[in-house]
């Protein structure tokens, strides 16, 4: 910067023409706000001292016109249709030359024009007094002598003449007013005319004198700045060119991981600074993740589209873990059987797979009035269609309802004792006979599971093209390829779903043969191209291995889930039933459930039931019983050792309201064995105690 003269960024871009571009400049002082941000046109432009900012491009869009007389400020289209004439200046020249050279146009172009002598002059024998008028005709240009100008005179006696001045002639001179009127382009197109002050033609604003200047559109790059900047030129910034300085300067251009893919596959390979880190909360659980820090070099392979299989693991003790498989991947898988909780889940199931067979696995009671069938365990069930069935039961306002309902056919056994002798068509036709109908409403809750009829091994790819998905596999042979198959030892594994995915072949500089998978839609990263070398000689790419299986996060396979199932509707509801008739099955399955039970209730103790009706079913609690006339005794809880023996005695405490002698309680326990042991009540200890409740009781 030393050495060059610091200029405002209006005036600097109006000396520019688009032939001198580019011009790299560089801020170095100016008008700030909130740290040098202009908001222009909803975006931000921020500049800072220092900053370089190459300039590639710039276009006219408006002009700005200042009044001198109050400074005031005001903008005009380019497209103004308004005209302007030139304000002659009041300084005055000093030469014919100086005159004539700062014409606002070329001198051709402007004559003829008038200029005025402010003192007494003499060309010759010719000699005008002040305030003399002379009007330019022509330049003559002379061989080896001066070039003269030659001007039309006018006398008092409205007499003219014409006189040639030499260019050198000295004195004061000065321009006259020009009738000569120009529009906003032609002001703009012309430097000279730029230097000059104008008025309005014809206009109640024709006395302003104004001072006219281009505003233009500025489009310019800026280091680690994505897209080309454009900001008016009035921005009060000083500026200074240093495009001989820093014409080696490399603006850094970042791009995510979408601006990557749009770049011309002859980028590619490439070596790519990482200049944002992925956000924290990622998609990934894989081993690449950590290495993707801030100013780490990766290299870009190539990009493309790649299909990929989503798993998850079945829920169990582990936690459930998802994978994102590419359809390159080498193991074989087995079907598994699906298992379903509903009949709404077998409904979704039948309609990705033909001839859907299912086995009940748990029981279900029948339930007439809400169309619930009755299943046993080891049922099969094929699956037909899906139609309408009539409820038995009606609605609040007497209405039969009809509800959607899966119709099945339960598939029975064949019978032992066929004879192997019998006609295929006679086998066929029992086993049609043998199919009953079923109807099961879509709102049941039920326990299924597939019934699978083969035992192939698939590869990966094969499974899409032949089975709707879900589908539930396990893997049984593992990839050769991959040192560690992160699939193998799970017992089933779901595929959720299959999706083509752009993305982008990567990998580290130390490792570059090992590749991993770079998906724009779910990560986020800033990257820019540098000019590295390769590291691998020119024209001999090494043979790459690109990892098949990642593990993902549960915050993936939501996100899946929104974007596959946003249209998917929710499972049917089932019907509203009369309270009424509701009530009626309630208190029957209830008199049914009393019935069965064994007569066991008769036998309950009394205590039991006095215990039954202190329950916070009444509202209001029966009164505490008086106490009795005379206190209660004290009942020992074991008599004297030595006329007891171990058997246990029965729970006197329950009984409290029959009081018992001591001999009689010592009887009774000397009849039954205990096995407990308990402590002997001394007599001293019984009598205060007895005391003390008489005293209590006749308070």
């Amino acid at each position: 910067m030393a050495g060059n003269i610091a200029l405002p960024l209006q005036e600097f871009i109006a000396s520019l023409d688009n032939t001198s571009l580019p011009k790299i400049l560089q801020v170095c002082s100016g008008v700030y706000f909130q740290g040098s941000i202009y908001e222009i046109s909803g975006s931000e432009v921020c500049f800072s001292t220092g900053d370089l900012i190459k300039v590639i491009g710039i276009e006219l869009q408006s002009v700005s016109c200042e009044d001198v007389t109050n400074n005031e400020k005001f903008e005009l289209p380019v497209t103004h249709t308004g005209l302007f004439k030139v304000v002659p200046e009041q300084m005055p020249y000093t030469s014919v030359e100086e005159m004539l050279s700062l014409r606002p146009v070329d001198l051709d172009d402007s004559l003829p024009f008038t200029f005025v002598s402010h003192s007494k002059v003499t060309f010759g024998s010719l000699t005008l007094g002040a305030g003399k008028a002379l009007t330019v005709l022509s330049i003559e240009k002379r061989e080896d002598e001066e070039d003269m100008v030659r001007c039309h005179v006018k006398g008092q006696t409205e007499a003219s003449a014409e006189v040639c001045i030499p260019l050198s002639s000295r004195g004061e001179f000065s321009e006259c007013e020009s009738e000569e009127s120009y529009t906003l382009k032609e002001i703009m197109a012309s430097p000279c005319l730029r230097s000059r002050r104008f008025r309005f033609v014809k206009t109640t604003k024709c006395e302003r004198i104004l001072v006219l200047s281009p505003v233009y559109q500025v489009q310019a790059i800026m280091n680690m700045r994505k897209n080309v900047l454009r900001f008016p030129s009035s921005l009060e910034v000083d500026v200074v060119d240093v495009t001989d300085v820093c014409k080696d300067a490399n603006f850094v251009t970042p791009l995510n991981l979408t601006e990557v893919l749009s770049q011309p596959d002859k980028s590619f390979p490439v070596v790519a600074e990482i200049l944002e880190e992925p956000e924290s909360r990622s998609f990934f659980k894989c081993a690449w993740l950590p290495g993707l820090v801030k100013s780490t070099n990766l290299i870009l392979h190539k990009k493309g589209t790649t299909p990929m299989v989503l798993l998850s693991s079945l829920k169990g003790r582990k936690t459930q873990q998802y994978f994102l498989v590419s359809q390159q991947y080498g193991g074989r898988f087995r079907r598994r059987p699906r298992e379903f909780n509903s009949v709404y889940e077998v409904y979704v199931a039948s309609t990705q797979t033909h001839s859907l067979t299912v086995s009940v696995t748990r029981n279900c009671e029948e339930v007439e009035e809400e169309g619930l069938p009755g299943l046993s365990v080891g049922e099969r069930l094929q699956i037909v269609d899906c139609t309408r069935m009539e409820l038995p039961s009606e609605n609040n306002k007497g209405e039969k309802q009809s509800v959607e309902a899966l119709l099945c056919h339960r598939l029975q056994e064949p019978d032992d004792e066929e004879d192997d002798e019998e006609d295929e068509d006679e086998e066929k036709d029992k086993q049609e006979e043998a199919k009953e109908e079923v109807l099961l409403p879509l709102y049941m809750q039920g326990h299924f599971v597939e019934v699978l009829g083969e035992n192939k091994k698939y590869k990966l790819c094969d499974l899409g093209k032949e089975f709707g998905l879900p589908l539930d596999v396990k893997v049984v042979s593992r990839d050769t390829d991959l040192e560690t198959d992160p699939l193998v030892g799970f017992p089933c594994l779901r595929i959720e779903g299959a999706m083509l995915e752009p993305s982008i072949q990567a990998s580290f500089t130390d490792k570059p043969d090992h590749c991993f998978h770079l998906l724009p839609q779910w990560l986020s990263l800033s990257v820019s191209f540098t000019k590295d070398a390769l590291p691998w000689p020119r024209d001999q790419f090494p043979k790459c291995f690109t990892e098949k299986v990642s593990e993902m996060t549960d915050t993936f396979f939501y996100e899946f889930r929104k974007k596959g199932n946003s249209d998917e509707a929710p499972p049917p509801r089932p019907p509203k039933r009369d309270m009424s008739s509701s009530n009626l099955v309630t208190k029957k399955s209830k008199s049914t459930k009393k019935s069965s039970k064994p007569k066991k209730n008769k036998d309950k103790s009394v205590l039991t039931e006095k215990l039954n009706d202190l329950t916070l079913n009444h509202k209001k609690r029966p009164p505490a019983p008086l106490p009795p006339d005379e206190p209660p005794p004290l009942v020992p809880r074991k008599c004297s050792a030595a006329d007891i023996t171990s058997k246990a005695k029965p729970n006197t405490y329950v009984k409290i309201n029959q009081p018992l002698k001591r001999d009689h309680l010592c009887d009774v326990a000397a009849d039954v064995e205990s096995d407990h042991d308990y402590e002997t009540v001394d007599e001293t200890l019984v009598a205060v105690v007895k005391t003390a409740q008489e005293n209590v009781m006749f308070y």
